[in-house]
């Protein structure tokens, strides 16, 4: 495929007679043709920058949409703009398939530059890059069958012939780099093609108060609602060229969130969402989640675990999303992985009853602050006293001693999992 690609680039090129460029809707270059200028502008930091790191930043990106590009059905040009890195105009060409822009095609303008029929039959060609991105991206939610079995499957026989349905399906490509990313909740079909996806498909969110099937019951959450049963999540599988570059996943996820309504940013990091947040039963923003790297797909079962693990911890806590990293979801790797029962232990059910959510928010923001009376009280916004109040009431309902380590770390660790969606 990328072969075909390259193929298109250079046809592009010679029609224009002029090096080009193609990069996806995410301005990751795919494929480019010879530089053999010898002018130095030939070369800005813009363009050298996509070539060497396959990749622009987003600030270049949103200066290139600003004239239009991802709305234009035809040729768009672009004045330099030596302040941005932009030494030469640009001559954009969208790459469009039944109407949805999957890639750009970028040429250096110059005088006098293609004419009208030269640059038609640029756009002919950009058409059929446009077949093929689409095409690439369909195949991937055609596997959607092989995919949620590979991510369900149980241990050992199961496993590996799962795993091997899946990588015959996925061809050369298979025993690379990816990255699960899981999207909850989620409803509906999978989408019938994501940009850079190798497979999507819809899967049971694995985690504590669900059982694998839809609409599971969660158990009794904070503030005496019940945590929302989450049900049902998007998977994607996306190919990595380095472990350390989870950017193409978070991407991903950050595009399906966009197309689901979910908030733009998380609350700044020193607020606490309060615990009635889903009380009522109310079905909350979808949050991404993405686990570590995986080569191969043996270990597929626990990168989407893991997925899951963090997308349910951006649920529960929003300022870790709305994509969350498993690496960096902090305690609730651990907690995730309890079941419903383990997480709600008897002592703190009466707390979190629908009678005591401030006493438990003011629970949480003090085990937050690592026991510290003024932090603590500074991030509520009460005084000391009305904090050592509150507390106190807290060891009546729960017979905790707040004084003990243990005693605490139980309080803290049923709070925090008492947030996690089924």
């Amino acid at each position: 495929m990328k072969g075909d690609y390259q193929d298109l680039v250079d046809e592009i090129s010679a029609l224009l007679d002029a090096p080009a460029t193609l990069e996806n809707r995410d301005f990751r270059l795919i494929a480019f043709g010879a530089h053999d200028s010898e002018d130095d502008l030939a070369m800005d930091p813009v363009r050298t920058r996509s070539i060497l790191t396959r990749q622009s930043t987003a600030a270049v990106r949103s200066w290139f949409e600003g004239f239009g590009i991802a709305r234009a059905t035809g040729p768009v040009r672009i004045p330099a703009a030596p302040e941005a890195g932009v030494n030469r105009g640009r001559i954009c060409l969208p790459v469009r398939y039944r109407g949805i822009v999957h890639g750009y095609v970028w040429l250096l303008d110059a005088e006098p530059g293609p004419d009208a029929e030269q640059l038609a039959a640029a756009m002919e060609v950009a058409e059929r890059i446009g077949l093929l991105l689409a095409e690439e991206a369909k195949a991937g939610a055609d596997l959607s069958r092989e995919f949620r079995a590979a991510l369900t499957a149980g241990r050992g026989r199961e496993q590996e012939l799962t795993a091997g349905a899946l990588r015959a399906a996925l061809g050369a490509g298979a025993d690379g780099l990816h990255a699960v990313v899981c999207v909850a909740p989620w409803t509906g079909e999978a989408p019938a093609s994501v940009q850079g996806a190798a497979a999507v498909c819809v899967a049971p969110l694995r985690g504590a108060g669900f059982d694998g099937g839809s609409g599971a019951e969660g158990g009794s959450g904070a503030g005496g609602g019940g945590t929302v049963p989450v049900g049902l999540a998007l998977a994607v599988l996306v190919r990595l060229r380095s472990p350390e570059l989870l950017t193409p996943a978070v991407n991903t996820a950050g595009r399906l969130l966009s197309g689901r309504g979910a908030p733009a940013a998380g609350p700044s990091a020193g607020s606490a969402p309060a615990f009635t947040a889903t009380a009522a039963g109310r079905t909350p923003a979808p949050a991404a989640g993405v686990g570590r790297p995986v080569r191969g797909l043996a270990e597929l079962p626990e990168a989407w675990a893991q997925a899951t693990a963090a997308a349910r911890a951006a649920l529960a806590q929003p300022k870790l999303g709305p994509v969350a990293e498993w690496d960096r979801i902090g305690p609730y790797r651990m907690l995730a992985a309890l079941t419903a029962d383990a997480a709600q232990d008897p002592a703190i059910r009466a707390l979190l009853g629908p009678a005591h959510p401030e006493l438990a928010r003011t629970a949480e923001v003090f085990l937050d602050c690592a026991g510290q009376a003024g932090r603590a009280a500074a991030a509520l916004g009460i005084h000391r006293q009305t904090l050592y109040y509150r507390l106190s009431r807290v060891e009546q309902l729960t017979g905790l001693d707040l004084d003990e380590g243990e005693d605490r770390l139980l309080l803290h660790m049923a709070l925090k999992a008492a947030r996690l969606p089924g």
